[in-house]
């Protein structure tokens, strides 16, 4: 296996890594931001997740209130972040159009590490990404955020055959409490956040992703977003 020339990252190996630390597949895997990592990576090295999720929380407001600043996305960001990456915050989310991350949270180029699926559902390509986002990257929360309205949700409780790979997706969603066939708004809403919840356990089943949690590296929390306002709120 090549030589891991970064202090930064042999420690972050050596406290998360255990036995992946032995094999030469990590280094193929984990890519060049394991092995070179830029400066911009240490940049988030002090950040707690208790202060990552309030960035967010406060982003949220700014863009509520449409008083967003647009952080991040000069040039400059575009070439900083062009020589590596260190998101502060990972997203699990809906792949609706209507609810772009970086937007609804005023963030920019490099801040947030995403992934959206319809139905903001973990799968293990899921929970490999944002493995690769906690433990390589160093996010320090993850937001499983499920959202008002929701087409997936709604197939979900619906049920019923749906073609090609649309049924595989929507058998992930956990709907909760909520009967099955219940058209009201309420219930959409209600079945919305107990997916959310669900996958949010089913996160923390991961094995990486629960050492960081242990270790205070890390804090997985629900979230719900409001089409017609704007605002996010925690769900729990």
């Amino acid at each position: 296996m090549k030589k891991i020339t970064s202090a930064f990252n042999r420690r972050r190996l050596i406290q998360y890594g255990g036995s992946l630390v032995g094999t030469s597949l990590m280094v193929t895997v984990l890519g060049k931001n394991l092995i070179n990592p830029a400066p911009v990576q240490a940049q988030n090295a002090d950040v707690t997740p208790e202060q990552a999720l309030k960035e967010l929380m406060e982003g949220n407001q700014r863009f509520a209130n449409q008083k967003r600043t647009n952080r991040h996305q000069s040039r400059e960001r575009l070439q900083e972040v062009a020589q590596g990456q260190a998101p502060f915050a990972a997203i699990l989310g809906c792949a609706d159009s209507r609810v772009p991350a970086e937007l609804v949270f005023d963030q920019g180029l490099g801040d947030l590490f995403v992934c959206r699926v319809a139905g903001n559902i973990a799968t293990p390509e899921e929970i490999g990404s944002l493995e690769y986002g906690t433990l390589v990257l160093g996010a320090k929360v993850i937001v499983v955020m499920g959202h008002e309205h929701c087409g997936a949700v709604k197939a979900a409780i619906k049920g019923g055959e749906l073609p090609g790979q649309i049924g595989s997706l929507i058998k992930s969603i956990d709907i909760g409490t909520v009967s099955p066939k219940s058209e009201d708004e309420a219930s959409v809403e209600k079945a919305a956040k107990a997916n959310v919840l669900h996958q949010v356990k089913t996160l923390e089943k991961s094995s990486i992703l629960s050492e960081l949690i242990a270790k205070d590296k890390l804090k997985i929390v629900g979230a719900y977003y409001d089409l017609d306002t704007g605002e996010i709120s925690l769900v729990s």
